[in-house]
């Protein structure tokens, strides 16, 4: 574990849906998972996963976006067609190899454990690294395909992680134990489930709750959590789950549109 001072700035995130927040931090605007298109049905190999509710703002109402973290590509509730018609204009998209193949443009793909410096305006940089994800139980990775999360940090900014599509508490002990200390965690915690598979694809509100403790994260803000049928858990399960852990207070539940300043 990182000994690094403690952060002079401050984190502002806007959920916008979903898996789809901006972070305001060092000056840049990074972007996470995004996912614009309407409501309906959305083909996800031999599944169809329904959207119910859509985004908080249009890509055109969003403003600038210098990074995009992109969990993963191939499924359609973590980049539809408007992410990626978005994709291209964003300077700089980081996400697994695999998806950078296929998709090209601005997109890098980075294995776990890798990283990359990213420009600030003040002239230092930020640094974006690839974690684990694991998007189910053990030996999901040959159905699921390749998924990462992200930590980002720099001098003077607090240690962000970004879970992505990640329901493996294993996976969080290894973030913390290599990457931590951890300041804040965007937790993809909505409990995803289909019917191709009998367990849990991302966290549930209680494994939520216990990687707010592995972590010690001062804040945890959940995303992922709603707009989509196969999600079987959200907020009022999240309250309850962080209130058992005794980590009530760290818990900022927001809905789409809303901001929080960290």
């Amino acid at each position: 574990m990182t000994t690094d001072p403690q952060p002079t700035e401050s984190v502002r995130i806007r959920l916008i849906g979903g898996p789809t927040a901006v972070i305001e931090v060092g000056g840049l605007r990074v972007l996470t998972d995004p996912t614009f298109d309407a409501p309906g049905e959305y083909p996800s190999g031999p599944r169809v996963l329904v959207k119910n509710v859509g985004p908080a703002a249009t890509p055109g109402e969003l403003g600038p976006v210098d990074v995009v973290l992109l969990s993963h590509d191939q499924h359609p509730d973590n980049l539809d067609h408007a992410g990626r018609a978005l994709l291209p204009t964003v300077p700089l998209v980081v996400s697994t190899t695999a998806a950078a193949e296929r998709l090209g443009a601005t997109t890098v793909g980075l294995e776990p454990w890798h990283h990359l410096d990213v420009d600030r305006p003040d002239g230092s940089r930020m640094r974006i690294s690839v974690v684990p994800a694991q998007h189910g139980p053990d030996g999901a990775d040959a159905s699921s395909g390749p998924v990462v999360g992200f930590v980002l940090s720099g001098e003077g900014l607090p240690t962000i992680y970004v879970s992505g599509d990640n329901a493996s508490l294993r996976v969080v002990e290894e973030v913390e134990l290599n990457a931590g200390p951890i300041d804040l965690a965007l937790l993809f915690a909505g409990a995803a489930r289909t019917a191709r598979l009998d367990a849990y694809l991302t966290l549930t509100s209680r494994l939520a709750a216990r990687a707010t403790t592995i972590l010690d994260a001062r804040a945890v803000v959940p995303v992922h959590t709603e707009g989509w049928a196969h999600f079987t858990q959200g907020p009022q399960t999240l309250a309850e789950a962080f209130e058992r852990e005794g980590v009530g207070e760290r818990l900022v539940l927001l809905q789409p549109g809303e901001s929080a300043t960290l």
